[in-house]
């Protein structure tokens, strides 16, 4: 009988994006401070003659299928490392937006990573786990990691953080997807000639998330990618005008977008914002979640 291992891997939130200047490796110094949130791709590997990815859930069809997948690197890079083949079915049952700036890509590397781990017995440390994420990815440590956590470098290096209460979130997808890579390069081109400072966490902020406070929060929340995205994006400024009016406690982008996210008192509030969203005509889709979440978790084999 075949064996298959299925892992779930929640989505992000950056509540603070710091981003210093641009490094001699092209990447940028972050203060990054991500929060899982309750929205969820569930991965699954079984045993195969060769590797080999198919996705189904919302827009599936963007997800590449091919060995760029980060869920097929995640497996190929376990598999030399225990010098053995990446031989699975990676099927990854997607509801995480796609190009949404909320680390879905991320989340599918991080799930295959542990899944692979599980169905092989590999007996993998959680350190050698987060090494070969830091290797996939800036993103892929805090998807396997969850909770809440400030990233340091280009956002590998993580520090968890105390969570002291239940957040809740509305997120509105954008109708098209914007690439992280140019948002990073449209905020250099903004501030070029500038000093940019290096990134520090704010420590008001890890002080609401700590004692679960989400006024605090709404008051001490940062992006500094939000202003490239919206050169990029122009449109997504009614979408957060349109969640601040209906209440919400604070509004931004969602990492490099195009989701943009919605802080809200209550999960009474967070589905009268999201109403209200839908009804602006000024995104696709809505959801809501709570936070924070648990990271890549096995559910089961």
């Amino acid at each position: 009988m075949s064996v298959s291992v299925t892992v779930r891997v929640p989505a992000k939130v950056n509540v603070q994006l710091s981003v210093g200047g641009v490094r001699a490796d092209g990447f940028h110094d972050l203060a990054n401070v991500f929060l899982a949130v309750g929205l969820y791709d569930e991965v699954t590997v079984t045993p195969s003659d060769t590797l080999r990815v198919t996705c189904a859930g919302p827009d599936a069809a963007q997800v590449p299928l091919d060995r760029t997948n980060l869920a097929a690197r995640a497996a190929e890079a376990l598999a030399a490392r225990y010098g053995r083949d990446a031989n699975v079915h990676l099927h990854i049952a997607k509801d995480i937006p796609v190009a949404g700036g909320m680390a879905g890509g991320s989340a599918d590397g991080a799930g295959a990573l542990l899944a692979c781990d599980a169905l092989w017995g590999t007996g993998a440390s959680r350190g050698e786990l987060l090494d070969i994420c830091a290797e996939l990815g800036s993103d892929v440590p805090f998807s396997l990691v969850g909770g809440a956590a400030l990233g340091t470098g280009r956002g590998e290096r993580l520090t968890v953080l105390d969570v002291g209460g239940a957040f809740h979130w509305v997120f509105a997808m954008a109708a098209r997807g914007l690439s992280t890579p140019a948002v990073f390069r449209e905020f250099d081109r903004l501030g070029a000639g500038r000093d940019i400072p290096e990134p520090v966490a704010s420590a008001d902020l890890i002080d609401a998330l700590a004692k679960g406070d989400p006024d605090a929060l709404a008051a001490t929340v940062s992006n500094d990618l939000q202003a490239a995205a919206l050169s990029l994006f122009p449109e997504l400024a009614a979408t957060l005008a349109a969640g601040r009016a209906a209440g919400a406690l604070t509004a931004l982008v969602s990492g490099s977008g195009p989701t943009t996210a919605f802080l809200v008192p209550d999960a009474g509030s967070a589905e009268r914002v999201a109403r209200a969203l839908r009804d602006s005509g000024t995104c696709r889709t809505v959801r809501t979640a709570p936070a924070p979440a648990p990271g890549a978790t096995v559910l089961g084999d």
